[in-house]
């Protein structure tokens, strides 16, 4: 295989400028995409407006001239022949073309017209001029030092002499069922389109390979784990369980209940259980996850829940007390914040077996860390940690049944991609007694009404957040920050209520003892950057205000309003904003996590919720899972019908894309 160095006129510099694109081989630079076209259609002078937009070819009439007014800031004027007339062209910082503008050169100018002064004010000036009336250029992104002309030639150079090299990843019954023209012409299209009708054709070819390629392995994944009889076997004491289900002192949701029966199955079964948890707000997923290391325990094998932050992780530890107390169950606690000589104790507990259960942070994929028996590993917002540390954690016991949690309602076409080869279990009910909140949409001229709102609930000793999307003041942006917030709050306030800030950059010790004052009610007013989307109970918090609410998506929105509600007293959100209301007005009426994550998904794409980038399976460079949801569906049939057919094992391609997958 050719390799990228040997591509004419990529050199050590070029090779260094492309590798901070991600581009390491010939197969990453063909398939660096244009994020966009520019359309290029030859406009006539009489049929533009004053101040429109032109683009318009013809030859170089005179010589420029160049005027310098100080340092980096130069003019070039010249005159410019075309078919509809002379024109003036003017073109700012552009000195280093005067050498290339000699007279009766071929040229494309795209700018602004003026029409009195007939004189174009370009904003780009191409060589050579438009050969057909319309021109589609590529736009690449592209790193400072490398332009946009310096790649288009680079990936036509790889096209024409590495072009065959190049794999194709859709087997060739699929080409010819829906009549795919071949990689390379597809590529040369896309690179190098000449219509649009052409350009959306190969696009649609494209997209497909990539996520035929994606499916292929999630769904290679998926037969693999129900192939492999490797899980640990347990026969579970369902009497014993049912015991220790009595004495949870609140009765379970049928969701819930299903969700354990899923579980349990799952246990019980020789393949090993690689399951996502999901359920909305407050919909009781924890005491699922409880009841499932319970089960863990009473067939004697150890069990790990790991949670993102050291609070939550508190948090977990002292439920898991609360509800196992009267049990034989022993549980720990590991975190950064555990003395030496208590980790000691906990790594010696956990190496002999005489733990049972171990919650903590990172702390439990340390190297120190032994497990006697794991058999059941717990992460819980599972997409906060990277792939790698989930994977570290699962890697602690022989084969440990694996249960993701996830408190972030996922929209069924995320589940179908990002979860593929996992089996889901969704709580959607509520537990009886959870109360509705109300939400109410108010603009930045209303904050009086705001201030009025949350005075109503101090004076009756509850607790409020208030969310800023930034933490310092910036330059470039007029968002509200935590800072400006502070003093906003202690003005309007005077005093009588403590009020402190919590955020993502501050150390995790000192956002914990922020986070520990605020649940013990020495702070009345926290404010905070998203960072409390995920943490503690505080039943006595019973108001959520969000400044510049139309900067967040509406799951983000849905995951804050859940931090109040949590005790008996009614609770509300204002979410503060002076745009985007349409959008945000989802908010008052819907309050099913679920409902709002597929309208999330629909405005706003896929984003990087779930952590993925990490792991590179959703890096996709051409698809996209929200606009190319029928093409994935037809790919994800395609390739579990091409990985089941016997006929095709064989195949050089499928024998190439399983061993991709053993790499990855």
């Amino acid at each position: 295989m050719t390799e990228l160095k040997d591509v004419k006129g990529v050199g050590p510099k070029s090779l260094s400028l492309l590798n901070k694109l991600n581009i390491y081989t010939i197969e990453d630079l063909v398939t660096h995409y244009p994020f966009r076209y520019d359309i290029l259609e030859r406009n006539d002078l009489s049929l533009v407006g004053d101040g429109e937009r032109i683009v318009i070819d013809g030859k170089v009439e005179s010589v420029p001239i160049l005027m310098r007014f100080k340092a980096g800031l130069n003019k070039m004027n010249f005159r410019l022949v075309t078919n509809s007339g002379v024109v003036g062209v003017s073109i700012f910082n552009r000195a280093f073309l005067k050498n290339q503008l000699l007279v009766g050169t071929g040229i494309t100018v795209i700018g602004k017209l003026d029409k009195t002064k007939n004189v174009i004010t370009a904003s780009d000036i191409k060589l050579g001029v438009l050969t057909n009336k319309v021109k589609i250029e590529p736009v690449y992104h592209c790193t400072s030092g490398l332009t946009n002309k310096n790649l288009s030639t680079y990936i036509n150079m790889a096209l024409l002499t590495c072009g065959k090299e190049i794999p194709d990843y859709i087997p060739q019954e699929y080409v010819e069922k829906y009549n795919f023209l071949n990689k390379k012409t597809a590529l040369n299209i896309i690179h190098n389109p000449s219509t649009d009708e052409k350009l959306n054709e190969v696009r649609n070819r494209l997209k497909y390979e990539e996520l035929f390629e994606f499916m292929f392995k999630i769904n290679y994944l998926k037969e693999q784990n129900k192939k492999e009889k490797n899980g640990l076997k347990r026969v579970i004491d369902r009497s014993k369980l049912e015991k220790f289900i009595k004495t949870i002192p609140f009765e379970l949701t049928n969701d819930q209940k299903k969700a354990i029966d899923e579980i349990l199955l799952d246990l019980e079964s020789p393949s090993r259980m690689n399951r996502l948890l999901q359920g909305d707000v407050g919909s009781g997923k924890t005491i699922v996850a409880f009841i499932a290391m319970v089960a863990n325990g009473l067939c004697g094998y150890q069990s790990a829940l790991m949670a993102p932050t050291e609070i939550l992780a508190m948090q977990h530890f002292i439920n898991l007390e609360k509800f196992l107390g009267k049990t034989k169950i022993k549980i720990a606690l590991l975190t950064g914040s555990t003395t030496k000589k208590e980790k000691q104790d906990i790594y010696n507990g956990l190496k002999d077996g005489s733990i049972n259960i171990v919650v903590g942070t990172h702390a439990l994929i340390q190297d120190e860390v032994v497990y006697s028996n794991l058999g059941l590993v717990i992460t819980d917002e599972q997409h906060r940690f990277g792939v790698h540390q989930r994977a570290n954690l699962q890697n602690k016991g022989i084969k440990p049944d694996v249960l993701y949690m996830s408190a972030t309602p996922i929209p069924r076409t995320y589940a179908l991609t990002i979860f593929g080869d996992m089996e889901v279990s969704t709580i959607k009910e509520r537990p009886k007694g959870r109360q509705k909140i109300d939400t109410y949409v108010k603009k930045n001229s209303e904050i009086k009404d705001v201030l009025g709102m949350m005075y109503e609930e101090l004076k009756k000793k509850h607790q409020i957040y208030v969310i800023a999307p930034l933490i310092e003041e910036s330059e470039n942006s007029d968002l509200t920050n935590v800072y400006k917030l502070k003093d906003q709050m202690e003005l309007a306030f005077r005093g009588q209520v403590e009020i402190d800030i919590v955020h993502g950059k501050m150390a995790s010790g000192a956002k914990d003892l922020i986070m520990e004052k605020f649940k013990n009610n020495e702070v009345q007013i926290l404010i905070s950057t998203t960072v409390v989307e995920v943490g503690v109970d505080v039943p006595n918090a019973t108001t959520m205000v969000i400044f510049d609410a139309d900067r967040f998506g509406l799951s983000t929105l849905h995951q804050l309003r859940g931090r109040v509600g949590r005790g008996t007293s009614k609770s509300q959100c204002i979410l503060i904003s002076d745009s985007d209301a349409e959008r945000l007005k989802i908010m008052e009426k819907e309050d099913d996590g679920f409902v709002i994550s597929e309208e999330d998904f629909k405005l706003r794409g896929h984003g990087d919720l779930f952590g993925t980038r990490q792991s590179g399976d959703m890096s996709f460079k051409i698809a996209s899972i929200k606009s190319d949801y029928k093409i994935l569906l037809q790919a994800k049939k395609d390739s579990r019908e091409y990985l089941l057919n016997k006929e095709t094992n064989n195949d050089e391609l499928k024998k190439k894309l399983i061993a991709s997958i053993a790499k990855a």
